[in-house]
């Protein structure tokens, strides 16, 4: 058999020891609760767990530790699941298996809260990828940044002469030079301050006229 015929396989994630249980039927709207389960100290079996990557799609393979073995097999779909997190643990799931057409439902468990927190990157790092494969970017979405406005970039500095004006509540004061203002009317200093109040004229001077 030619060697680039082979499928070739990635291990995405690796737990060296978790438990299966047998689990009760699911009752009507309600979650899965792993204290449902029995004596999580009496297992219905313990091995490894490998998720596997193909060509093909990902899987979570239930192994012998020592033989490789394989107990149980689920494919893992993105859009339908076969991972559900049980209500009453971070460890404990409820996990789809599948064999020639066939489906059931295991309960599977991790010694370790760190174990199970690296098993929900893991899928969702696939996920990720995944979808990212199947919705690629346009070449628009990859050359044109959402930060970079389009079209031309405007001039707002002042010209030479033109003008602007402040409004302050209560007041009003109007700063100006000769020259066009920004809205293109031509203006002159009123020599007024306060809405056309005529300045006062300057104090008289203390010497008298003889």
């Amino acid at each position: 058999m030619d060697v680039l015929d082979e499928d070739v396989e990635s291990i995405l994630y690796i737990a060296r020891e978790i438990s299966v249980y047998k689990i009760p039927h699911l009752k009507a709207n309600e979650g899965h609760r792993a204290n449902d389960w029995g004596d999580l100290a009496q297992p219905l079996w313990k091995g490894r767990l490998r998720i596997v990557e193909k060509s093909s799609g990902a899987a979570l393979m239930f192994e012998d530790a020592q033989t490789g073995e394989l107990f149980a097999r689920a494919p893992y779909d993105p859009l339908k699941p076969c991972v559900e997190s049980v209500l009453d643990s971070s460890r404990y799931f409820v996990i789809r298996v599948e064999d020639t057409g066939k489906k059931a439902y295991i309960g599977m468990g991790f010694a370790e809260r760190t174990d199970s927190f690296d098993f929900n990157v893991a899928l969702q790092d696939y996920t990720k990828r995944l979808k990212a494969a199947l919705s690629p970017p346009s070449p628009s979405e990859e050359t044109l940044s959402p930060h970079i406005p389009v079209g031309p970039k405007k001039d707002y500095s002042l010209k030479e002469g033109q003008t602007f004006s402040i409004s302050i509540p209560g007041k009003a004061v109007k700063l100006s030079t000769p020259g066009t203002s920004l809205l293109g009317s031509s203006t002159q200093s009123t020599g007024s301050l306060g809405g056309g109040v005529p300045l006062l004229p300057p104090p008289p001077s203390s010497g008298r006229k003889k």
